[in-house]
């Protein structure tokens, strides 16, 4: 771990990986106080801290594993008919039936969130290699799309440009600007996708 001053108000954190980005971030939560916490693929945030050097003090007590994944669990309904789906199959050499009960009978973890306000990069523990995005992205996504890239899960909240191979889609609302919580799924969430 390599902390950084970055700004006048702000600290980053260069990790090795996702999984202990996202336990930085989650441990940090209780013990220090910033406006944002964002976790990364490799980065840690803090944004908005009024003590650098307390913040860099204490994230010398930080351990490997001290934090356990215990957010909300959402479930996510979803209509397994993404017109990639049999294409992700055959690139596992599986049959749909299988892809769709591996996928849905997973818990997944959020990550962290990027490339759209909202957007959840989950983990993928679907004992299988990871999903190569399409050769060539489609100019829209429709919103609500559950989409396979690497070793990730996610679901488009608004529609955008997108490479990842879709498998289905879900009407779920995962961006409200207005809310308390904009993003349903905040890093932390343990997510199930729930045929629908």
């Amino acid at each position: 771990m390599r902390a950084l001053r970055f700004g006048p108000d702000a600290v980053l954190v260069e990790v090795a990986d996702t999984a202990t980005a996202l336990d930085i971030a989650l441990w940090s939560r209780e013990r220090i106080t910033a406006l944002d916490i964002v976790p990364a693929a490799g980065t840690v945030l803090f944004d908005g801290v009024a003590d650098i050097d307390a913040v860099l003090a204490t994230l010398e007590e930080w351990r490997p594993g001290g934090s356990d994944v215990e957010g909300d669990l959402v479930e996510v309904p979803t209509t397994y008919d993404g017109p990639d789906l049999a294409d992700v199959a055959r690139t596992w050499g599986i049959e749909v039936d299988d892809l769709v009960e591996r996928h849905s009978s997973t818990e997944h973890v959020v990550a962290f969130c990027g490339f759209s306000p909202g957007f959840p990069y989950l983990t993928n523990t679907l004992g299988l290699p990871p999903v190569p995005r399409r050769s060539s992205p489609r100019a829209r996504v429709e919103p609500g799309s559950v989409g396979l890239a690497g070793e990730w899960t996610g679901i488009y909240p608004t529609a955008s440009p997108g490479g990842w191979q879709l498998i289905g889609r879900t009407t779920v609302r995962l961006f409200d600007p207005a809310a308390r919580q904009p993003a349903l799924l905040p890093p932390g969430t343990r997510v199930r996708f729930t045929r629908a």
